[in-house]
Formats: structure tokens, sequence, C-alpha cells
């Protein structure tokens, strides 16, 4: 799997996004191969150099796909109004994504739990 995410920097007026946030949200779910979206607001930073206080993630089944997306119409007009709702305080990038549940983690666990 594979996702597009998109870090919002703290911006100076916060109402305005929010306000077009839905418009942001109608415009990603209609791109093609879209299986799924995440929204996160960042609720402590800890650590790093920008801050970043929302996190929006798009899941695709591969970059061929993400990439096909975005550079859809439905793709282009959300990136645009993305830039001008952040005033581009903002990182994007593509990552590979890959995950596992606990359960399945906890039965390849070593017997005594101490690592190698």
């Amino acid at each position: 799997m594979y996702k597009f995410v998109i870090l919002v920097e703290p911006l100076d007026n916060w109402d305005h996004f929010e306000e077009r946030w839905p418009e942001f949200l109608h415009l990603v779910e209609t791109l093609p191969g879209l299986s799924r979206e995440a929204t996160s607001r960042v609720d402590a930073f800890l650590y790093g150099t920008k801050p970043y206080v929302f996190m929006h993630e798009l899941f695709f089944a591969s970059r061929a796909e993400a990439e096909k997306a975005l550079s859809s119409p439905e793709g282009q007009a959300a990136g645009a109004l993305l830039q001008q709702i952040s005033n581009g305080k903002m990182s994007l990038f593509f990552a590979d994504h890959r995950e596992d549940d606990l359960v399945n983690i906890l039965q390849h666990k070593q017997v005594g739990g101490g690592v190698g």
C-alpha cells in the first residue's frame, strides 16, 4: 500500500483552513484509486525542525495509482485548494506504507521476551 501524506504547519488563519477543509475533502474523496484516508490533529509536537499541527493521509494500492490520482483533474483542483487554504505552509510526501497488528507481532515474539 502507498500513501500520500500532507503535513500542515501552524497557520495564521486556522479558522479559514477549517472552513474550507470540507471542500478539500470533497475533492480528494473523488480521487480515482483512493482506498481510504485518515486525518489527525497533532496534539503535542515533541521534536523536529518544523512543528506540524495537522496530518492527512491518502491511501492507494501503489505509488503509480497515487501519482495518477494527484495528476487527475480532481487531484489538481484539490492541490490548488490546499495550497490556497494553507498558504503553502505544508509538507507533502509519498510513503511506502506497511503495518502489522499486535496479534501477529505477539505470535512472532521470542520466548523470554529478550532481543537477540
